[in-house]
């Protein structure tokens, strides 16, 4: 067995049951005498059936590697070519591409988006008359949008612009953006906003915003096995199915056209070539994404959150979160798409470090962490940071 089999074995062996969502930067921290349990039993504790993950060291992806099945139901093993919703997750490469405009004069981070926008405007309101909406509020989820309340639906059998979308209009069948409070006055985490961002950058292109990640960041970094625009019915054999709380299997539901804020179907080995190229950019080793001086305003952070909010201490960057608590930096975009899949990304662009888990179980995500955790406890990334 040599060294890289050596820490998966440990890894599977190693996860230590959660506490609290700080628990996953304190891998040192567990109490003693906790008993380690296998990853297979925590998958079958938390009715999570699939889960991929790759690990990045120095830049290089050291391992990757798949457990369970696809579905419960047909038992099709999960793979390291699986496809996984990366849910929220998304919201990291939208940032990205939105400030890679902003590189080409395109758009503008502090200027009022109505300004930008074409097909859509956001709604005046006695909230905006002083401050107005700005694509740093959006990615920072500081613009007074609403999230909205009950997620996304549209009818059957319909495709649903993004105007309905963005106006509750049928075939959509979401609440409409409305301004809930001054722009830049607080925090609040909003799905719409990113939706809004996809509008912006489809006027200003002139595109659909699939096309242009496929074009601008897919080919060029060779992530094969991303998409983002909705596969036909018979292409999900592909993909991994999502699971609710009780471990009963559901149909791939992925809105067909609002895909920026949590669309993208994707591997973990995939997800982390993208980790990779924004970690460059961050140390000024590439600038394929972002020049280094961009890449370092995404990862700084904006406002430091409220710990009530998340369970742990994190910083908000340019549509990233940031763990500004150590001497290196790391920064995350966890994702969780109802009824059940989930994606953990993290990395500590200093150090070239990073990991992506994906699950297709709505318990995926406590489990992802204590994935996270017992990979950063073999690798001693925070005696490293």
């Amino acid at each position: 067995m040599n060294s890289v089999e050596a820490r998966i074995l440990r890894i599977e062996c190693g996860l230590i049951p959660f506490t609290t969502p700080s628990d996953v930067f304190q891998a040192g921290g567990h109490e003693k005498g906790v008993p380690s349990q296998t990853l297979l039993d925590r998958m079958r504790y938390y009715k999570v059936p699939g889960v991929s993950l790759a690990v990045v060291q120095k830049d290089e992806i050291e391992w990757a590697k798949a457990y369970g099945v696809q579905n419960i139901e047909e038992k099709n093993p999960v793979t390291t070519a699986t496809l996984f919703e990366a849910a929220s997750s998304t919201k990291l490469l939208t940032a990205t591409i939105a400030l890679h405009l902003v590189e080409k004069g395109l758009l503008d981070l502090d200027s009022d988006i109505n300004g930008f926008l074409n097909s859509w405007k956001v709604p005046e309101s006695k909230y905006s008359e002083g401050q107005k909406v700005t694509l740093r509020f959006l990615l920072t989820h500081q613009a007074g949008i609403n999230r909205p309340e009950g997620g996304f639906s549209w009818e059957e059998g319909s495709v649903p612009s993004l105007v309905q979308v963005l106006n509750g209009e049928s075939p959509a069948q979401n609440h409409p953006v409305k301004l809930e409070f001054v722009p830049g006055s607080k925090w609040q985490y909003s799905n719409l906003g990113y939706v809004i961002i996809q509008m912006l950058i489809e006027d200003v292109l002139g595109r659909s915003f699939a096309e242009f990640a496929k074009e601008w960041v897919f080919e060029p970094l060779g992530m094969v096995s991303s998409r983002m625009d909705m596969p036909a019915r018979a292409e999900f054999v592909a993909a991994a199915l999502p699971h609710d709380a009780e471990g009963v299997v559901h149909e791939q539901r992925l809105f067909p056209t609002a895909v920026a804020h949590a669309g993208l179907l994707t591997t973990p080995k995939d997800f982390a070539i993208f980790m990779v190229e924004l970690m460059k950019s961050y140390r000024g080793r590439s600038n394929q994404i972002l020049s280094q001086a961009m890449a370092r305003q995404m990862f700084r952070v904006e406002l430091e959150l409220d710990p009530a909010i998340l369970g742990v201490s994190l910083g908000q960057g340019l549509g990233v979160f940031l763990y500004p608590e150590s001497n290196n930096l790391l920064f995350l975009h966890p994702g969780g798409n109802d009824p059940g899949a989930n994606c953990w990304p993290i990395a500590a662009p200093d150090l070239g470090n990073a990991a992506v888990i994906m699950t297709n179980g709505a318990k995926g995500e406590i489990l992802g962490m204590e994935i996270l955790t017992a990979i950063m406890r073999e690798y001693h990334w925070l005696e490293e940071l």
